[in-house]
């Protein structure tokens, strides 16, 4: 993905995002275009999951981001 930047293009990075399921294993996987880790973990954090969520770039990885507990 190509994003504006003054003097010309950058291209992102591509992580891998995996959602998954009670039992910790993957059930479902999307691209998420970022410039670094740091913003492709507080990407998959806005997304407010209702399940943990892992980020991956090709086989490093980068995080695990848990759901918030409620608050009730």
């Amino acid at each position: 993905m190509l994003g504006n930047r003054a003097g010309g293009y950058r291209v992102l990075a591509n992580f891998r995002l995996y959602r998954l399921d009670g039992a910790g294993k993957i059930a479902s996987a999307e691209w998420l275009a970022a410039d670094d880790d740091d913003q492709a973990l507080e990407l998959a954090r806005d997304l407010n999951a209702p399940t943990s969520l892992e980020i991956w770039d090709r086989n490093r990885f980068v995080g695990r981001v848990q759901p918030e507990a409620d608050a009730s």
